[in-house]
């Protein structure tokens, strides 16, 4: 596969197993512009992944008792990488991971207040098999993966697990509760520095009874967003940025029954800021880009026109990213750190996955510094080189020597035809795991580990030692943590 495509699965989704290669060769898209359309339109193609959950030949999961991952965070966990690994919608999974730490939620202190059971409820609960048609967190940013952003803003903000950690449940007009209004302004729309104090007191006002409610009995009861008319501050609450297209910064004196309006107002002014179509720009260019070099402003002032002009949607946004000289520059080339969870879910799809079981790359992501549902603070995690230090290196490394180890043989039957002379398998393990060109010294190590100890051509024995010993420097090597 050509280098660019390399470059558009890393980004676009997670790499590309030998079967994505095969499905994409047989259906025509191996032409960038027509892979990123079809990674785009993933909305035509079914959303069947959790159904392969314990089928042969796809990524196993470990569930003794039952796979709960409604009510399990383990098993949500191990679904959500599954999903990664095994979609045919790639990018869905990557921009709800994306969104998953633009709107960090904890699910420690969400536990902590609710329970386990209902805490991994609110995080991955699907409609389909909730006794109640619940959704978790998720799901909904599943939903709106490519959506909406201001519908998406609406969304969270009445979600149940942000009104737990955020506080948002007890948000009542004596003692209105700051936290949710000062990050939808600070952290998911406007950025630091561009409001003042005043505007997070008069924010914690405009969503005073936008609580939590439980509905329902039995398997049916259900934590739900619910608006509390009478704990709504009805006062007018004045702002230092334009809350209307008027240019009016007062949201004015409601009755508690139309009050919900006062959040819905504010929500909308935040989306239409000036300042936010540019942030959500340069996020999404560091995303899919390039997060070590400054980013071309040309590039991020079309695309924040872009969310203005098509009334926020995200997908069109992407789309130009993907489609843009930028992006298939070879010097935008792995100019982005892999995050923990990338990292393991592209060696699970180059390196092979069969029989591999997603729980045991749960602690290994832990050591690496991140736990799906556990961001550590709202700020989500620290990118870029945060995500390195001795101890998290050492933990890739030592994933890097566990997957190879367990897939063993299943490298040795995929390199058979490779095996005739040390260079060709080598070639073959670079490849197949597309990490950044080697250096003429690196690349030389890797031909000293294939030639020592070994004839060729490698008989079965030494093939599975040598292939999956080179899969293990090549994914635990620094070259193999950038996308």
């Amino acid at each position: 596969m050509s280098e660019d495509l390399d470059h558009l699965f890393r980004r676009a989704g997670f790499g590309a197993s030998g079967q994505d290669v095969a499905d994409y060769e047989r259906l025509g898209f191996l032409g960038s512009s027509n892979a990123v359309a079809h990674l785009l339109d993933y909305a035509r193609l079914p959303d069947d992944v959790d159904g392969l959950i314990g089928r042969p030949g796809y990524s196993g999961i470990t569930a003794p008792g039952g796979f709960q991952p409604a009510t399990n965070l383990a098993h949500a966990r191990q679904r959500w990488l599954f999903r990664m690994v095994h979609s045919r919608r790639p990018l869905q999974e990557k921009m709800t991971l994306f969104w998953h730490n633009h709107f960090a939620t904890g699910y420690s202190k969400v536990a902590g207040e609710i329970g386990a059971t209902e805490g991994a409820r609110m995080f991955a609960a699907k409609v389909s098999e909730d006794p109640a048609g619940f959704q978790g967190q998720l799901e909904l940013l599943r939903q709106y993966a490519l959506g909406n952003f201001r519908d998406l803003l609406i969304a969270i903000a009445q979600d149940p697990a942000m009104l737990v950690w955020l506080d948002g449940r007890s948000n009542f007009r004596a003692q209105p509760q700051e936290n949710f209004a000062r990050e939808l302004m600070e952290l998911f729309t406007m950025g630091v520095g561009t409001f003042a104090e005043t505007d997070v007191y008069a924010g914690a006002r405009v969503f005073t009874g936008w609580n939590l409610a439980r509905p329902g009995a039995g398997a049916a009861q259900r934590y739900a967003f619910i608006y509390n008319a009478a704990q709504h501050d009805t006062a007018a609450k004045t702002f230092t940025f334009p809350i209307y297209p008027n240019g009016s910064s007062t949201i004015p004196a409601r009755s508690g029954q139309s009050g919900m309006q006062d959040g819905l107002d504010l929500i909308n002014a935040v989306a239409a800021h000036p300042l936010t179509g540019p942030r959500l720009a340069r996020k999404l260019y560091a995303f899919f880009i390039n997060e070590v070099d400054a980013p071309d402003d040309t590039l991020i002032k079309e695309v924040a026109q872009i969310y203005y002009s098509r009334n926020f949607a995200i997908e069109p946004m992407v789309r130009r990213l993907l489609l843009s000289s930028q992006f298939r520059d070879p010097r935008n080339y792995y100019k982005r750190y892999s995050w923990p969870v990338e990292f393991v879910v592209r060696a699970l799809k180059e390196a092979g996955s069969a029989g591999f079981s997603v729980n045991d790359a749960l602690t290994p992501l832990a050591n690496m510094g991140q736990q799906l549902f556990e961001p550590p603070d709202v700020n989500g995690w620290e990118l870029g080189r945060g995500w390195f230090s001795t101890g998290s290196m050492l933990a890739r490394m030592n994933f890097a020597s566990q997957l190879a180890l367990n897939q063993k043989f299943n490298l040795r039957d995929t390199a058979r035809p490779h095996g005739a002379t040390p260079e060709a398998l080598v070639e073959h393990v670079l490849d197949r795991l597309t990490p950044q060109t080697y250096s003429t010294a690196s690349q030389g190590a890797l031909m000293d580990y294939a030639r020592t100890g070994a004839s060729y051509p490698a008989s079965d024995p030494q093939l599975a030692n040598k292939v999956a010993g080179l899969v293990h420097l090549v994914v635990g090597s620094g070259d193999y943590q950038f996308i």
